[in-house]
């Protein structure tokens, strides 16, 4: 199945997509693809990498003892903000709508059972990552901060570069020259492995718009890989996109 051209969706269609592409790919690799000991969770990962991330211990959510997360709905006496909104001269937002569903967005994240320690992550690219320099920036430390970790990473990108990234995320997350990396304006889409070590690598396949997803090698240790087949689970998750979305990215522009 050819790669489709997301920038003709609204951002909440594509976040869809995005949602039903991680959870198939969850779901093959929880299906016999990892070697034992592994497992692979869709997780929601909104700013930086914490403890809370890193490591995940049982009993860690809040077990009705008053220790959990604060409950979220309405105090007496405030004051409900879609009733009465309060007054300022200027109210400035943070996020934009395609923003807020970049935030939102789940990755797959690639644990081992002997202590729930996060060995490699899956990325799928939203276009709110790259909608301005600040989103963009923050992409590019967590990502950095992901290999610093130890963590491995296999990202794709399936939207163009923008002038904040004229020759791709690769080269944003990667900026050294001398690295052999050629960027080709024919085929500007990247699909990239990162293995995490002292002596970094990566693994690069530029792709385009009705180009096959290729096959890619999501790192377990800097010596071990299982193959991740992009094009099947996308093609699943296309498959649960909604027929009037489905032709109307599929047709011609």
């Amino acid at each position: 199945m050819p790669i489709h051209d997301w920038t003709r969706v609204p951002a909440g269609i594509f976040h869809h997509f995005h949602h039903a592409w991680i959870e198939e790919i969850s779901r093959f690799l929880n299906r016999g693809h990892l070697p034992e000991g592994y497992y692979a969770l869709a997780e929601q990962l909104a700013g930086r990498l914490g403890p809370d991330v890193l490591a995940l211990h049982a009993g860690a959510a809040g077990n009705g003892n008053g220790k959990g997360a604060p409950v979220q709905g309405h105090s007496p006496g405030g004051v409900r903000v879609a009733e009465r909104k309060p007054k300022a001269r200027f109210h400035i937002q943070t996020l934009t709508e395609t923003e807020t569903y970049a935030a939102r967005a789940k990755a797959v994240v690639i644990r081992h059972a002997s202590d729930h320690s996060v060995i490699a992550m899956v990325e799928i690219v939203s276009p709110g990552n790259k909608s301005s320099q600040n989103r963009i920036g923050s992409f590019v430390r967590k990502e950095e901060e992901t290999l610093a970790a130890g963590i491995h990473l296999l990202i794709a990108d399936l939207f163009p570069p923008t002038p904040r990234d004229p020759e791709g995320l690769h080269r944003a997350i990667w900026p050294d020259r001398e690295d052999g990396f050629e960027f080709n304006p024919a085929k500007p889409l990247t699909c990239v492995s990162y293995v995490s070590d002292p002596l970094p690598e990566a693994f690069i396949e530029p792709v385009g718009l009705g180009d096959d997803l290729p096959e890619m090698p999501l790192f377990l240790t800097p010596e071990e890989y299982v193959p991740l087949p992009l094009e099947i689970t996308y093609q699943a998750a296309w498959n649960e996109v909604p027929a009037y979305w489905r032709e109307f990215v599929a047709k011609p522009a």
